[in-house]
């Protein structure tokens, strides 16, 4: 079975998480459930939630349960009075100090009991943020599997591979949606990036994360395609060694005098099948060949946009 943590709409706040996390932690010595989720890029994601937030949507039903409580006011103060923040502009969303849109993925991917949960007198800020930033990166690297909105396609291939399963349809990435269609200047942008700092810092490390996964993933595909044709000139060449010898050994019976005298060099059969063996065999290694010099060049590439650290290297292993 499979839980997915979403960013915005299905765990809003975090307290569906922690709930979900304990009952599968009971259930998880029975059943076998997979840890999964999808992130975002933290300003589309942090535009998309104040759109939302806009049109009146509010998380009132949430209890932010952690460690056995919910917070108290003093600990989660509200960023606004009344029903709902319908109508709310950038700016004031953005100047809400409490606003839990605030670094959202990291705090929904980190274990907050670490940290106090919401008591921020626990411990310094930075000591904290350090925290919950680590504790994200761990949590999302033991995983079964994470993809990223941006990276559609690439995300279905890896999840297909890694679950054995395939969709009935492609993914369509869908670059248009209600957080592209705000437009903020580089001020805004810059501001949004700095509330947002922690899940910047664990985007980019997932973004490196997951194509390393892909290109894994990629190569293994292209290895297991080698290891199949390599098999299948193997089953050929023996199968045409074996007509051969057999139409030899024929004629041979029938006639054996005229085949001797037709064929007075000994070696004669033995270059004509080494000759048939190399014509089978140039065309696929040339195929090889070009695949492999394809594949090499795109893990050049890959090189070059990876920060190629020992951390994520191991992971990468670890996760085969």
């Amino acid at each position: 079975m499979t839980y997915l943590l979403s960013d915005t709409e299905q765990t809003a706040d975090g307290s569906w998480d922690l709930i979900w996390w304990r009952i599968f932690q009971i259930l998880d010595a029975a059943r076998n459930f997979h840890y999964i989720t999808i992130l975002r890029d933290p300003v589309s994601r942090y535009l998309s939630e104040w759109r939302h937030v806009q049109r009146g949507a509010t998380w009132k039903a949430s209890l932010h349960v952690c460690d056995g409580r919910p917070p108290t006011s003093e600990e989660l103060p509200s960023c606004y009075t009344g029903d709902d923040w319908s109508g709310c502009p950038l700016k004031e969303f953005m100047d809400c100090p409490y606003n839990l849109a605030n670094n959202r993925q990291v705090r929904m991917l980190s274990d907050l009991t670490l940290v106090g949960c919401y008591n921020l007198s626990v411990m310094p800020e930075k000591q904290r943020n350090k925290v919950l930033l680590e504790s994200a990166k761990s949590n999302l690297k033991h995983m079964a599997f994470f993809g990223l909105t941006e990276f559609q396609r690439k995300t279905q291939y890896l999840f297909e591979k890694t679950f054995n399963m395939n969709f009935i349809s492609p993914f369509t990435q869908y670059n248009t949606t209600r957080a592209s269609s705000v437009e903020i200047n580089e001020e805004i942008q810059k501001r949004i990036e700095g509330l947002n700092f922690l899940d910047m810092e664990l985007y980019s490390y997932a973004k490196d994360l997951f194509l390393q996964r892909y290109q894994f993933m990629r190569q293994k595909e292209h290895q297991e395609a080698r290891r199949k044709r390599q098999e299948q000139r193997k089953f050929l060449k023996g199968r045409l060694l074996q007509t051969h010898f057999q139409s030899q050994g024929q004629g041979q019976s029938q006639n054996p005098n005229q085949n001797q005298s037709q064929n007075p060099n000994p070696n004669a059969n033995q270059n004509l099948t080494q000759n048939l063996m190399q014509n089978l065999t140039q065309s696929s290694r040339q195929k090889e060949n070009r695949e492999s010099l394809k594949q090499n060049s795109g893990k050049e590439q890959n090189g070059n946009t990876s920060n190629g650290t020992n951390d994520y290297i191991g992971s990468v292993e670890k996760w085969r």
